[in-house]
């Protein structure tokens, strides 16, 4: 459950093609799932830049991973993407449940019940899917990148657990049980002093943000290090919550937000 949350900065990119629209009633409105126009577009625009993790529409890894689309009159005001999870206990049983990520409205369409839609859409789903219930990752601080703990609350959503750097771990459960993040995740310390980064390629925007640190940190002198989390032993041994990235300096977790040179000029001055 460390990759609790997927970032939506060009959305629909990991969507998942669905056999076709279900729309709900309403004048000039409805949610559906997307129907991979959206998708492709989506890795056109991926294609102009280089990228060496972007995916194919056909690419397997893609199959996980669900979008549903929010229109007006024609016009896309909003989706939500979730993932196929599983929770595993002590004897090795697995239950699948729903993780997903922001709910994204256009700005002028919010506060008008499009974000509810979707909220009430997606649970309807899991139900019906017979998931043992839908988790997300807030954070007791809000994050510009998280949903709104509050408006998940309004549904149903309860803390089931915490990190001590406030990250929180939310669920609705449909059949009583409760997902906790992996003991990895929780300890938020390394061995290693140096500056320190865990990556995967799945947000267009890591490899790009990779090649500006090394650069800097090769031009002035400063020892780093870039593990790539490429499995899923990798992914569940991680000592943070992570969501495509994670920033570690003199051993001690610092943020799993993409960095520019003036905030990484902030950690190596800690």
């Amino acid at each position: 459950l460390q990759a609790a949350a997927v970032r939506t900065q060009l959305p629909g990119i990991h969507a998942q093609k669905s056999p076709g629209p279900h729309g709900m009633p309403g004048r000039g409105q409805g949610v559906r799932h997307d129907d991979g126009k959206f998708l492709q577009r989506c890795i056109q625009l991926l294609r102009r830049k280089r990228h060496p993790g972007k995916l194919p529409a056909h690419d397997p890894r893609l199959q996980q991973r669900l979008q549903v689309l929010v229109e007006l009159d024609g016009r896309l005001i909003g989706n939500i993407m979730y993932t196929r999870s599983w929770l595993t206990d002590g004897d090795g049983n697995r239950r699948e449940i729903l993780t997903f990520g922001p709910v994204s409205i256009l700005p002028e369409c919010q506060r008008k019940g499009y974000g509810k839609q979707l909220m009430e859409y997606c649970i309807r789903e899991a139900k019906s899917g017979g998931r043992s219930g839908v988790c997300m990752l807030g954070a007791q601080k809000q994050k510009a990148w998280l949903a709104d703990q509050s408006f998940a609350r309004k549904f149903g959503f309860e803390v089931v657990d915490t990190t001590a750097n406030g990250y929180a771990l939310l669920a609705l459960s449909f059949d009583g049980t409760t997902p906790r993040f992996a003991p990895h995740a929780k300890k938020q310390e390394i061995e290693r002093k140096e500056l320190t980064i865990y990556y995967d390629l799945q947000c267009p925007y890591v490899h790009q943000t990779v090649e500006t640190v090394r650069q800097y940190c090769e031009q002035n002198g400063i020892p780093v290090q870039f593990l790539l989390v490429d499995t899923l032993q990798k992914a569940k041994e991680l000592p943070c919550v992570f969501n495509n990235w994670a920033v570690f300096y003199n051993g001690r977790f610092e943020t799993v937000n993409l960095l520019d040179v003036s905030y990484l000029k902030r950690i190596l001055k800690k």
